[in-house]
């Protein structure tokens, strides 16, 4: 909402203050300032000049005309000019040498088209004023030559810019702000919408209200013989322009000016294009209109209409049609104001993708007093400007509606504020916004109800509220303020007019607890981990689309293929809910290859969504007005999918950089086993490494990581068709890892081992086995031969060459022994080892090497 300082002065005595004073009051009332625009500020030595001489100049490609102007100077001014629409005696803006336009255009003498030339002779865009550049601005006859142009215009203004809230639909209008300038400057406040309305008998043009649910005051009054050729005035041109609204005709203007001021959107009929009674209704099935757009709608059964016998002619509080538009021959008018469901033109204005100034006021609730005010100063305001004449008679259709009534302690504004608000300064308060405040309690609105817009008048808040012992008041808001419902509306009136800057700063004392779960200490030590590890973490959306599982790989069969459909997803290529993290990481890592990023390891903790088989299909929706039942909560837990956690990791390029200091090394399916052995050391689970198949991992290098005997996740490198399918980098390799398992396979806490003072006795074995055979099992073999007095075992060389035969491989482990209560022999400790290697030659056919 844009706010011309000069109009709200018209309605409030401000005092000698800027437009940024303004604006600061405003903010602390709790509208929010957005911008604040000057105009006219830079403007000088521009005055009104009347036209002596025209001699026209030829030779030139365009008309060019050598003019003397009288500007109340010792001598008239020369002035060279293209415009042709002005006559000598005409009066016209001048800037004079050495003046300023606005923009800072700084205007002097000098010689053009072979004359002097001491000036400018000004167009409405050249002051600011407009678009129109297609001639001279000629002023009134009359106006006094030499008188400052900014003054007799008013250009110089400052307008604020507010950005208006859903809940405060009165402040998109000047009669709202004003209000509340004027209660924050505590000063007096003048309601353009406090008129005298002449008293009626007859009735205008017939109408009828066909749906109560959609408009519950609808108001019709005629003028005859406007004059279509009569132009906007120029302080109403100034002022629509400088509220952001382009001036369009008279009786357009006339309707936008009075919705800007008052906050009632209006609407003009042509009266020759209008065929019987209007009704106000919703619309019938088939149903099309053309609005003014010249777009041609089809209708919506819970439209709301405005149509007479030949159907629908405008659709209520968002667009007139294009049948009984304001022509430039219209001379008969219809003025319309009503009263619309919020709802209803909020829903009728999303569903049409059609949002208009008037659908904007509406659907965040105008003053159901206002249509009889707006429409008689409508049609005042077109006699005046227009010529027409006010036919007598008024049309009203008008819905009861009971007021709003709320019931409240007079203590409850201050314990919602944790300050105490003494009553006389809530009642002082709430009678300020313009509510109507009576002591006590009415029983009736203290038990609640809903008058027939749907307003709830009390319930149970209020009820709650009146057993704290507070005397109680009963508070009627006004017309204009349909927003205040409920005790909480009306707390928070009371609280920002006495200023959000004194309530005290405490802070609330932190409740006792445990601190984080396992779980949550257990994902934050996985995040550390992988960092450190060198991967940088990513958050993708959880939606994946239906190729994404053919780019996988992924069999018909499998489990990964059945995912929750979104009712209403953001992309209608992603319509999915992601059954596996690995969609989101590799399309991410896509895109950081694209930007000159080869070598990325990146890493993703989320959760997946698996569909429970036999679960229904969507969850039953339930209503608000009380707490579910148990079986309810259980209904819906039903049909949610599981939800387990999980851990990716992709990798490509070099995972150790090259540089100065030599080659790099690049990433290789080991580091994507590594990176779950990372997590798993965080969660004190040692991970069993094995050769298995699984999509989307190449079938000859993939890892399934084991917990024991669970399976919790695969790990090695992408399928070449799923690289190609992604465009990925050669090579690429990536881990899954479900943390809701290995979470399960946690021991329990940590206990800390005895240390041994004993010394520890290492001993070296190489084994050469088939090439075939996993490290895994010869080390697990290894391990189960050593017995207790093993501490660790490491791998420290792979070898394969001639020296130990083609399809072998040499693996060198370091063993070390130690006991708890004794130093070991050089005996024992040979003994066990020969007895590892032995199991291993068991299990696996290993031999000793050399």
């Amino acid at each position: 909402m844009k706010v011309p300082l000069s109009w709200l002065r018209e309605y409030v005595d401000l005092p000698a203050v800027t437009a940024h004073e303004v604006a600061d009051r405003l903010t602390a009332a709790g509208l929010k300032l957005e911008a604040i625009t000057s105009h006219g500020h830079d403007v000088k030595n521009v005055v009104v000049g009347e036209v002596l001489t025209i001699e026209e100049l030829t030779g030139f490609k365009k008309p060019i005309r050598h003019c003397t102007v009288e500007v109340g100077e010792a001598t008239p001014r020369e002035i060279v000019c293209g415009a042709t629409n002005f006559s000598v005696g005409d009066r016209v803006p001048v800037v004079l040498p050495g003046g300023v336009l606005p923009g800072g255009f700084e205007v002097g003498a000098r010689k053009t088209y072979g004359r002097m030339s001491e000036g400018m002779i000004c167009s409405e865009r050249e002051l600011g004023l407009g678009d129109d550049h297609n001639g001279i601005m000629v002023l009134a006859a009359g106006t006094p030559i030499g008188t400052d142009v900014v003054e007799l215009l008013g250009l110089r203004d400052d307008v604020i810019e507010l950005e208006i809230t859903p809940d405060i639909g009165y402040a998109l209008s000047i009669r709202g702000v004003a209000r509340e300038a004027a209660t924050a400057f505590g000063v007096a406040f003048r309601d353009p919408a406090d008129v005298e309305l002449p008293v009626e008998s007859g009735t205008s043009w017939p109408a009828s209200i066909a749906d109560p649910t959609a408009c519950d005051r609808f108001v019709l009054r005629e003028v005859h013989g406007f004059d279509p050729a009569a132009a906007s005035p120029l302080w109403m041109r100034v002022r629509l322009m400088r509220a952001g609204v382009r001036p369009v005709s008279l009786a357009v203007d006339v309707t936008n000016y009075l919705m800007l001021e008052l906050g009632q959107p209006l609407h003009a009929f042509d009266r020759a294009k209008l065929q019987g009674e209007i009704v106000v209704r919703r619309a019938a099935a088939g149903e099309r209109l053309e609005t003014l757009d010249h777009v041609v709608r089809d209708l919506d059964p819970d439209d709301i209409l405005i149509t007479d016998q030949s159907g629908p002619i405008s659709m209520a509080g968002t667009m007139g049609g294009l049948e009984t538009e304001i022509s430039d021959d219209s001379t008969d008018i219809v003025i319309e104001a009503a009263h619309f469901s919020a709802t209803g033109i909020s829903r009728e204005s999303r569903r049409h993708g059609l949002v208009s100034e008037a659908s904007k006021r509406f659907e965040r609730g105008v003053d159901r007093e206002l249509p009889l005010v707006a429409s008689w100063r409508a049609v005042r305001m077109l006699a005046e400007l227009g010529g027409a004449s006010v036919q007598p008679g008024v049309t009203h259709a008008e819905v009861e509606v009971s007021p709003a009534r709320i019931a409240i302690p007079s203590g409850y504004p201050g314990r919602v504020a944790g300050m105490a608000y003494s009553r006389d300064t809530v009642i002082a308060r709430l009678e300020q916004v313009g509510c109507v405040v009576t002591d006590g309690d009415d029983p009736a609105v203290r038990r609640g109800g809903v008058d027939p817009t749907g307003v709830v008048t009390g319930g149970a808040l209020a009820a709650k509220l009146a057993v704290t012992g507070d005397d109680m008041i009963t508070v009627t808001p006004p017309s204009w303020r349909p927003d205040l419902t409920d005790p909480n509306d009306l707390a928070e009136e009371v609280i920002r007019l006495e200023g959000y800057e004194s309530l005290p700063s405490v802070l609330p004392s932190a409740p006792a607890g445990a601190g984080l779960t396992e779980a949550q200490r257990l994902r934050r030590r996985v995040g550390r981990a992988l960092a450190e590890g060198g991967h940088v973490e990513v958050l993708s959306y959880p939606f994946i689309s239906p190729d994404d599982f053919d780019r996988l790989l992924l069999p018909a069969d499998d489990a990964r293929r059945v995912a929750a459909r979104l009712a209403n997803p953001l992309s209608e290529d992603e319509p999915l809910m992601r059954t596996t993290l690995l969609p989101g990481l590799l399309k991410t890592l896509v895109r950081n290859v694209g930007r000159g990023f080869t070598d990325v390891a990146l890493f993703e903790t989320g959760s997946v969504y698996r569909p429970r088989a036999g679960a229904p299909g969507v969850a039953p929706v339930l209503g608000v007005e009380r707490r579910p039942t148990a079986e309810e909560l259980a209904s819906i837990e039903s049909a949610l999918p599981d939800q387990p956690l999980r851990v990716a990791v992709v990798l490509a390029g070099e995972f150790e950089r090259s540089g100065w200091w030599g080659a790099g090394r690049a990433a290789t399916w080991a580091d994507a086993v590594q990176a779950a052995r990372l997590v798993a050391a965080e969660a004190r689970v040692e991970l069993s490494i094995s050769a298995d198949q699984h999509e989307p991992w190449h079938p000859g290098r993939c890892a399934a990581l084991y917990a024991g005997d669970t399976l919790v996740g695969h790990a090695g490198e992408l399928h070449p068709r799923v690289i190609e399918a992604y465009g990925l980098p050669p090579r690429t390799v990536a881990m899954e890892l479900e943390l809701s398992r290995l979470e399960a396979a946690m021991p329990g806490p940590v206990q800390a081992p005895s240390v041994s003072a004993y010394p520890v006795a290492t001993q070296d074995v190489a084994l050469i086995v088939p090439d075939f055979t996993p490290v895994a099992d010869v080390e697990a073999a290894l391990r189960d031969g050593a017995g207790a007095l093993l501490e660790s075992i490491r791998l420290f060389d792979v070898y394969a060459g001639e020296q130990v035969g083609e399809g072998n491989k040499s693996l060198a482990y370091s063993m070390r022994f130690r006991a708890a209560d004794r130093t070991l022999t050089v005996e024992e400790t040979t003994a066990a080892r020969d007895a590892a290697v032995a199991m291993a030659a068991d299990r696996v056919g290993a031999q000793l090497r050399g």
